[in-house]
């Protein structure tokens, strides 16, 4: 058994995971029981049980990823992610930490510290940097358009955040106008 996978069989199960994601999972597992050490593989085997909403497998596979490669990047990006996405903020922060850390310019290192951000709810700085993160992204594409739908959400929530609430019915607002306007007699 090699330690890592060799890339022609890898290449030919992301295929596969391309056209069908069960026959992907399966040639995945197939792999990675003759080569447990590949953090791509443990990668591709949790982003492949993510698709299928099987969220804690998925997570058990990316964080079995960065404990092989801990310098693997986008395993631990996606690991974050996922950790927030399913409500586990501190898991979170602690997977992306070592991402953000600094004052790197790279797209993942801005891409984790804008989610860093999001779950301590600093809706805009998030968001700033989420913008940053897509304007140098050039290695992860399909990251960036998680990103720009996070930013819509962002979006819609300052909005709503910035709304007056609206009187419940017309009857309430000439209520409250009157209120305002109210004379002693």
């Amino acid at each position: 058994m090699d330690e890592l996978c060799p890339d022609e069989p890898l290449a030919e199960a992301i295929a596969l995971a391309e056209g069908d994601d069960e026959a992907g999972r399966e040639r995945v597992a197939v792999l990675l029981g003759d080569h447990p050490a590949d953090p791509r593989l443990h990668f591709l085997y949790g982003s492949l049980l993510a698709a299928a909403a099987r969220y804690e497998e998925a997570r058990a596979a990316m964080k079995r990823s960065i404990e092989l490669a801990p310098e693997y990047e986008i395993a631990r990006f996606q690991l974050g992610l996922l950790e927030l996405s399913s409500g586990d903020a501190e898991a979170a922060d602690l997977t992306l930490d070592p991402l953000a850390d600094g004052q790197s310019e790279a797209a993942l290192a801005l891409f984790a510290r804008g989610l860093r951000h999001l779950a301590r709810d600093d809706l805009p700085a998030a968001a700033d940097l989420l913008r940053r993160g897509i304007g140098c992204n050039r290695d992860h594409p399909l990251v960036s358009r998680d990103m720009e739908l996070i930013i819509a959400s962002i979006e819609e929530r300052l909005r709503a955040r910035d709304e007056p609430e609206e009187p419940v019915s017309a009857a309430h607002l000439l209520l409250q106008e009157y209120a305002a306007k109210s004379t002693k007699h």
